[in-house]
């Protein structure tokens, strides 16, 4: 294993808070949505979660492509990411994507996608812990 980067990130009050990165580039309000009780006036974790994961996909969609010698062309991805309570209580996450890949389609697309669900360091950490689904849109 060789570590590529370590995000540092503090967190004030939980999901009524602050949320700041050491090198400043994150600083956003925490609040619970309006769904949720709150005032929904700032970001809350699945927000968060949901531009994480897609930009993290998106990459890996496009770094699939390149190792493969294809131009995947303007990849865009529309994310929803559901807060769900299971049966037994506990919370849980389930992400849906709408993955866009004009520049490719058929085989080739299927192959870079497939890629780069094994690679995306997102699809990797949530694999058996959060629900995903995946569609992907026609150019």
């Amino acid at each position: 294993m060789k570590d590529l980067y370590v995000a540092r990130v503090s967190i004030t009050h939980g999901r009524d808070g602050t949320a700041r990165s050491a090198d400043g580039n994150l600083d956003v309000k925490l609040a619970f949505p309006k769904e949720l009780g709150g005032n929904g006036v700032g970001t809350n974790p699945e927000q968060l979660f949901a531009a994480g994961f897609s930009a993290c996909f998106a990459s890996a969609i496009r770094f699939a492509a390149g190792q493969m010698k294809l131009d995947a062309g303007e990849v865009s991805i529309d994310t929803a990411v559901t807060l769900f309570v299971r049966e037994d209580g506990r919370y849980g996450l389930r992400a849906d994507f709408d993955v866009s890949v004009p520049g490719l389609s058929g085989t080739d697309r299927d192959a870079v996608i497939a890629e780069a669900k094994r690679i995306c360091a997102y699809t990797n950490a949530t694999s058996g812990n959060v629900e995903t689904r995946f569609t992907i849109k026609d150019a």
